[in-house]
């Protein structure tokens, strides 16, 4: 859990989680989300950095961990976007369904264009994963 590679791996994926983010969201979706928001001033003017760091990390070193146990020693670019896919359903569409259900923060046009960025973005990580597990166990 604490080796090397998944330690390489949690700091590309944070950097990842961290700029994919500001980009797919910030800079793609914020456009395209903007006729789709239910309730107005839920977003912050500026983010707590600090804490989007410390979250961007988690998501990374969850996320690298996960994937190592799940690929079992597969580690092509495949794997990594078959992996990432799957976060990006569970986390971008079963949660943003949830979160549909139950509050007003996008409409249900919203949340599908929400999902699919979020989808976008985990498959990215699952390649950024792959191509470090998998460059670890050519060279390990």
């Amino acid at each position: 859990m604490f080796s090397k590679t998944n330690l390489i791996s949690t700091i590309i994926t944070t950097i990842w989680g961290f700029l994919g983010g500001w980009l797919l969201w910030g800079i793609i979706g914020d456009p395209m989300l903007a006729d789709h928001t239910v309730s107005s001033g839920l977003m912050k003017e500026v983010p707590d950095m600090a804490l989007l760091t410390i979250g961007c990390l988690v998501v990374g070193f969850a996320f690298s961990t996960m994937y190592s146990k799940w690929a079992r020693g597969s580690h092509g670019i495949f794997q990594g976007v078959q992996f990432g896919i799957w976060i990006g359903i569970l986390i971008g569409l079963g949660s943003g369904l949830i979160d549909y259900s139950t509050s007003n923060l996008l409409d249900l046009s919203g949340t599908i264009i929400n999902a699919a960025i979020y989808i976008v973005h985990y498959s990215i990580m699952g390649i950024l994963a792959s191509l470090i597990y998998g460059k670890s166990t050519v060279e390990g």
